[in-house]
């Protein structure tokens, strides 16, 4: 798998490119935000890794720009140390964020952790499941009631979740570890917003239904029942 490395500081990108290496991956390292961008016209990335702090575009930025085109899995380094800085990553859709100064054997094991739940869950094969959602796992696609939901990466991951189990109860701890691994290190009210634009993608479908059960002190169940 390719990674983007944007990294201004060159003794920092060394590191990690060899470290990338070693572990099987295509490291493409960029010093600025406008070197990373050209390199995303001309070839395709699996995932990109972006320093916050960058001379030139900002990674937040960056990263909104990079998504332009598909929807690219990011880890976000800095040396800023503040909750703000990564609440702020990770409401744009970061799917991690690392702090300077840090192991570079972990940035890759998180560059793993991010890429295994980018792969698409299996379904329940269930014929209930059928009767009301249809899920498409490879073309990240989900059904209900016969019409095709427009959802967020979040969005899709939650409902692929509880359709893995359905009718079980899983916690929002359960959720956050199947949606957004180790990303976030408190996510009720993540979950439970998701949870709600979800709710509401549901119900303009069939305005009467609500699948989606919630269990108080519990977490979440998904009803398939026809």
């Amino acid at each position: 798998m390719r990674i983007l490395l944007v990294e201004d500081e060159p003794a920092i990108a060394q590191v990690v490119t060899h470290a990338l290496r070693a572990e099987g991956f295509e490291a493409v390292h960029c010093l600025t935000g406008g070197d990373a961008l050209a390199a995303a016209r001309g070839q395709d990335f699996d995932l990109a890794v972006l320093d916050v702090g960058l001379p030139d575009i900002g990674g937040f930025a960056l990263c909104r720009q990079l998504r332009r085109e598909r929807d690219l899995p990011v880890i976000f380094l800095t040396a800023q140390d503040a909750e703000a800085d990564r609440i702020l990553g990770l409401e744009i859709g970061a799917d991690d964020y690392v702090t300077k100064p840090f192991s570079p054997r972990e940035l890759v094991a998180r560059v793993r952790v991010v890429l295994r739940r980018m792969q698409p869950p299996q379904p329940a094969p269930t014929r209930q499941n059928d009767a009301v959602f249809a899920h498409d796992a490879e073309g990240h696609r989900i059904r209900y009631r016969g019409r095709v939901l427009d959802l967020t990466r979040y969005e899709y991951g939650l409902l692929a979740a509880l359709l893995q189990r359905p009718g079980a109860v899983l916690t929002r701890a359960q959720l956050m570890d199947r949606v957004w691994g180790d990303a976030l290190e408190s996510g009720d009210r993540t979950v439970d917003t998701h949870i709600k634009t979800l709710r509401a993608k549901l119900r303009d479908v069939s305005p009467d239904e609500d699948p989606i059960r919630t269990h108080r002190g519990l977490g979440y169940s998904l009803e398939v029942g026809a």
